[in-house]
Protein backbone atom coordinates (compact mmCIF):
# COMPACT_ATOMS: atom_id res chain seq x y z
CA UNK A 1 0.00 0.00 0.00
CA UNK A 2 1.38 3.41 -0.87
CA UNK A 3 2.32 5.96 1.77
CA UNK A 4 -0.42 8.43 0.73
CA UNK A 5 -3.10 5.73 0.71
CA UNK A 6 -2.09 4.60 4.21
CA UNK A 7 -2.35 8.18 5.50
CA UNK A 8 -5.76 8.84 3.91
CA UNK A 9 -7.35 5.54 4.96
CA UNK A 10 -5.77 5.71 8.43
CA UNK A 11 -6.98 9.28 8.99
CA UNK A 12 -10.52 8.40 7.91
CA UNK A 13 -10.60 5.31 10.14
CA UNK A 14 -9.15 7.14 13.13
CA UNK A 15 -11.62 10.01 12.68
CA UNK A 16 -14.56 7.59 12.55
CA UNK A 17 -13.43 5.75 15.69
CA UNK A 18 -12.87 9.03 17.56
CA UNK A 19 -16.29 10.35 16.46
CA UNK A 20 -18.00 7.17 17.67
CA UNK A 21 -16.21 7.12 21.03
CA UNK A 22 -16.81 10.85 21.62
CA UNK A 23 -20.50 10.50 20.72
CA UNK A 24 -20.88 7.51 23.03
CA UNK A 25 -19.18 9.40 25.86
CA UNK A 26 -21.36 12.45 25.35
CA UNK A 27 -24.50 10.33 25.20
CA UNK A 28 -23.65 8.62 28.49
CA UNK A 29 -22.80 11.92 30.21
CA UNK A 30 -25.93 13.72 29.00
CA UNK A 31 -28.25 10.81 29.69
CA UNK A 32 -29.21 8.98 32.83
CA UNK A 33 -25.70 8.81 34.31
CA UNK A 34 -25.15 12.57 34.42
CA UNK A 35 -21.75 14.22 34.34
CA UNK A 36 -20.22 12.51 37.39
CA UNK A 37 -21.67 9.14 36.46
CA UNK A 38 -20.23 9.41 32.96
CA UNK A 39 -16.92 10.89 34.06
CA UNK A 40 -15.08 7.54 34.43
CA UNK A 41 -16.15 6.60 30.91
CA UNK A 42 -15.02 10.01 29.66
CA UNK A 43 -11.55 9.41 31.09
CA UNK A 44 -11.42 5.95 29.49
CA UNK A 45 -12.66 7.39 26.18
CA UNK A 46 -9.92 10.04 26.18
CA UNK A 47 -7.29 7.36 26.79
CA UNK A 48 -8.71 5.23 23.96
CA UNK A 49 -8.70 8.23 21.60
CA UNK A 50 -5.09 8.93 22.48
CA UNK A 51 -4.20 5.31 21.78
CA UNK A 52 -5.98 5.48 18.40
CA UNK A 53 -4.03 8.61 17.43
CA UNK A 54 -0.76 7.00 18.52
CA UNK A 55 -1.53 3.87 16.49
CA UNK A 56 -2.30 6.02 13.44
CA UNK A 57 1.02 7.80 13.84
CA UNK A 58 2.91 4.54 14.43
CA UNK A 59 1.40 2.65 11.49
CA UNK A 60 0.88 5.38 8.89
CA UNK A 61 3.12 8.38 9.47
CA UNK A 62 6.29 7.19 11.19
CA UNK A 63 9.06 6.14 8.86
CA UNK A 64 10.31 2.67 9.78
CA UNK A 65 13.86 1.59 9.07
Amino acid sequence: MSYLTKIIVGAIGTALVMTFVFGLSRSISNGFAGFWGGFPFLVIALIVMGMAVYDFWDECIRKKK
